[in-house]
């Protein structure tokens, strides 16, 4: 038996904020995206790279103030990356923790944590 990797849940709750965190600062790319009509909660599925990711504005799929890491293969070139995209919310810079690993934190609009790390193999 194999397993496949986790894709997270993360609230929001204002699809503008979250598009402008997720696709335009962070440089995720929306997969696709589903509301069962006009005027319902969104849920979609973004992704960058082999990160993906699942953002609901559904109040029963999950809670804000999650907390992931995630993999990078050249955390200095991510964090140049981000310093070039710039987000009014955020200043994140990387921190070299006591166990050893280079990591970047930010936290999205809607109060859940992503630390960027190298410490985990991509």
């Amino acid at each position: 038996m194999t397993l496949g990797p986790a894709v997270p849940l993360l609230r929001s709750f204002d699809e503008a904020r979250t598009r402008a965190f997720y696709v335009d600062y962070l440089g995720f790319t929306v997969d696709w995206e589903h509301r069962f009509e006009d005027g319902l909660p969104l849920y979609m599925q973004l992704s960058r790279d082999g990160c993906v990711l699942h953002l609901t504005e559904h109040h029963g799929d999950c809670t804000p103030g999650a907390a992931l890491r995630i993999a990078v293969a050249d955390i200095d070139a991510f964090a140049a990356d981000l310093a070039r995209r710039h987000h009014p919310g955020a200043r994140p810079h990387i921190e070299t923790m006591p166990w050893g690993t280079r990591d970047l934190r930010v936290t999205d609009p809607h109060g859940n944590q992503l630390v960027f790390t190298n410490a985990i193999s991509v």
